[in-house]
């Protein structure tokens, strides 16, 4: 496959992928050339820089997965992607270390007064007594946004001595408290804390998040860093705090708009330190950014689901490592099903045996899938089928089973019909039908008939289809009883002429008869 790099990745992440991938690294094009680009694509790789927004979403038409190599996805569209069924992954471990170390030394350059201190020596004067600095040890860091970073920042503050209050609404007590952390309202955060910092994403509800009346609550000696997300600090309200007094100091390294205009406020104020979105910028960081989104994209393009899927199910490796030879049995049992049952209304599927004990969510995805790829041109995968399901009135509810009988797993995908299969040896196999025990490899052209169990049928069906030029590979019978009913399914290695299967249908012991096509995933 195509995989257009569209900004500066660390050479590791580009050389994983080219060992599979054709892969093109094109930085600083103009938005025109690269939307005009992206049609000859399936995976596209990108930073911050460059907008995979909307219109770049629907120009690229081949799109299976875009990789963020980072962890902010604002330069994304999530909803126009997922609608799109296109896969969006980030790389949210990479730069942990980067970020809370880059924090930490704001933190010692404000404490310190390091940057302006520097800027004295250099013009040529000896000022010690205006430096006068303070000691982090026993102060007060407030931590708003106990996700990796802000949980990595606060236990190297506690490595130094401070003591840590954190905020996120998102995060238990008891996970805090692992951390050596005091939770609290952001209020109390804000009127406690000696020096405050925020790690969260920007959002509809965390922009301006710290604005006039929570600076106005902070110590009159308390600092406030950013090394999160630009526009979730309010620049001109911090650069009015600052400039009145009311806070001691600030270091922002992230901008509403990046690179901030010459006219933003915070370029003018006093007692701040600036850096140009240097939170991620080690070369060790860079390393493993890259790594972790090629990974990723790597995995979502050989059918496999991502570890860190920003509009899909979030798994363990232990998690997906269970799942991964299910996903495509899944896919099938929802095709087979949708072309064999005479309606999808209560649908209900069982996930039986050691199966059961994972988060299944994405072996419903790969089911509605299976069965939407029947009833929609639209490209269905793992990422839009819920949401495209329910635009259908397609509901599908799973229920967990410890007892597989004799397999380890089995799925069993239920409504007006039912089918089952499991995974032996890595491969697919259907085990039941409407209740019938059978044993067969799904194949792209299956025949299904329900016929009375009468001599001749299954040699008339044979014969029929060998006029028609049509080679069976596989077969299994199964009947209740002597001379009842019987179902034959039968795996061929060509489809099935319209007017052999009404042929087929047309023989007296006939009851039905099923063409069911499994289409390879794109």
């Amino acid at each position: 496959m195509r995989i257009l790099v569209a900004e500066k990745l660390a050479l590791e992440g580009v050389d994983l992928l080219r060992a599979e991938h054709e892969v093109d690294v094109r930085t600083g094009m103009t938005r025109e050339e690269f939307l005009a680009a992206l049609p000859d694509y399936d995976a596209l790789l990108v930073r911050s820089g460059v907008q995979a927004d909307a219109p770049a979403i629907a120009a690229g038409r081949r799109l299976i997965v875009i990789g963020r190599a980072g962890v902010g996805v604002d330069n994304i569209d999530i909803a126009a992607a997922t609608a799109a069924g296109i896969t969006v992954v980030n790389a949210p471990t990479g730069n942990t270390v980067a970020a809370a170390e880059h924090t930490l030394a704001l933190l010692f350059a404000l404490a310190r007064r390091i940057p302006a201190a520097n800027a004295s020596m250099q013009a040529g004067r000896w000022d010690r007594a205006t430096f006068v600095g303070r000691e982090l040890i026993d102060k007060t860091l407030g931590v708003v946004g106990l996700g990796k970073i802000g949980m990595a920042v606060a236990d190297r503050a506690r490595a130094l001595g401070m003591h840590v209050v954190g905020h996120d609404p998102y995060v238990t007590e008891e996970a805090a408290t692992l951390h050596g952390i005091v939770r609290l309202s952001l209020g109390e955060l804000l009127s406690s804390a000696d020096a405050i910092t925020v790690h969260v994403p920007r959002t509809r509800d965390t922009t301006n998040l710290i604005s006039s009346a929570e600076l106005a609550r902070m110590k009159p000696d308390a600092f406030v860093i950013n090394v999160a997300r630009g526009g979730v600090i309010d620049e001109a309200a911090l650069a009015a705090a600052l400039a009145a007094g009311t806070i001691a100091g600030a270091a922002v390294d992230v901008f509403s708009a990046e690179p901030p205009a010459p006219d933003n406020p915070l370029r003018s104020a006093p007692n701040i330190i600036l850096t140009p979105h240097l939170g991620a910028s080690t070369e060790e960081a860079q390393t493993r950014v890259a790594l972790e989104a090629a990974e990723q994209v790597r995995d979502v393009l050989a059918g496999r689901p991502a570890r860190y899927a920003v509009n899909a199910p979030l798994l363990t490796p232990e998690t997906a490592d269970a799942l991964a030879p299910y996903l495509p049995l899944a896919r099938t049992l929802g095709q087979f099903y949708a072309q064999f049952a005479p309606d999808l209304s209560g649908l209900t599927l069982e996930i039986a045996g050691e199966l059961a004990s994972y988060d299944t969510a994405p072996l419903i995805a790969a089911t509605l899938g299976g069965i939407l790829e029947t009833h929609t041109e639209e490209r269905v995968n793992v990422v839009n089928a819920p949401s495209l399901a329910k635009a259908r009135g397609i509901t599908l509810v799973e229920r967990k089973t410890p007892q597989a009988g004799r397999y380890s797993s089995r799925l069993t995908l239920e409504g007006a019909r039912s089918i089952s299969g499991t995974v032996a040896s890595g491969e697919s196999r259907l085990v039941a039908l409407d209740g019938f025990d059978i044993d067969l490899a799904p194949s792209e052209h299956m025949l299904v008939s329900r016929h009375y169990d009468r001599p001749g049928t299954i040699g008339r069906v044979g014969q029929t289809l060998g006029e028609a030029d049509v080679n069976i590979s596989a077969m299994h019978l199964a009947r209740s009883d002597r001379r009842s009913e019987a179902f034959m399914i039968l795996a061929l290695d060509e489809p099935v002429p319209d007017t052999t299967a009404e042929r087929l249908r047309s023989f007296e012991a006939m009851v039905d008869v099923w063409l069911i096509s499994l289409e390879a995933q794109a």
